[in-house]
């Protein structure tokens, strides 16, 4: 038996630095985990080289389509669990445990927000916000749901059945701008009857994410 899906959702509020956070708990990543593949991949600390041709062309398709071969084959060159560990401690994410099958690294919402931050600064990490900028319209669905007429967002999601239940794990993670400020947001989410209901709920708990950062910062609710 299940007790029903779990909801997870931060949202940070990028110029005032506003947090909010609901919901508790620590979820399975899916894709959202090729973020941190590709950040770590470029601020490993013997990244001054640059990125072979190959190894572009695996993060975009990594990114921007959401590409399982390329991302394994990224997993391998940033040194597979213990690489992705290392990696997410320097970038401070505390309770992010990388698995041997990368799809089940398991997180937070604060530390995908703390990831987030890293790569939305002014002196961020470039080219994995550029890449989610241009993640394919069949995926443009959670964190973008927010975004103001004419803004740029940026997305990675992640959408996992669970062999043992049947059940959905649906997750988004990326930058939006909502009632005229810049927001980076995370939900984590699992016990979905299917991936459709799934994303209704995230995109619900993105924007009471987005409200809740509002009202932390003394601002008028969207």
């Amino acid at each position: 038996m299940t007790d029903g899906p779990r909801v997870s959702a931060a949202a940070l509020d990028l110029a005032g630095g506003e947090t909010y956070a609901s919901g508790e708990g620590v979820f399975v990543t899916a894709s959202v985990v090729k973020v941190d593949i590709l950040t770590a991949l470029l601020t490993a600390r013997d990244a001054g080289r640059e990125l072979t041709a190959a190894e572009r062309a695996h993060a975009e398709a990594m990114i921007v389509r959401s590409d399982n071969d390329a991302a394994t084959a990224l997993w391998q060159v940033v040194g597979r669990a213990a690489g992705l560990d290392s990696a997410n401690a320097r970038l401070g994410l505390t309770r992010t445990v990388a698995d041997a099958r990368w799809g089940l690294t398991r997180t937070t919402a604060a530390d995908r927000v703390t990831l987030l931050r890293r790569i939305f600064a002014p002196d961020g990490v470039v080219c994995v916000r550029e890449l989610m900028e241009r993640v394919v319209p069949e995926q443009a669905w959670g964190v973008p749901a927010l975004a103001d007429p004419g803004t740029r967002w940026a997305v990675k999601n992640g959408w996992l059945p669970r062999d043992a239940t049947g059940l959905w794990v649906v997750n988004s993670t990326g930058y939006v701008t909502s009632g005229g400020r810049a927001y980076a947001v995370a939900v984590l989410s699992d016990g979905h009857a299917s991936m459709t209901e799934g994303v209704a709920r995230v995109e619900e708990a993105a924007r009471e994410a987005v409200r809740g950062a509002c009202r932390v910062r003394g601002g008028n609710t969207l």
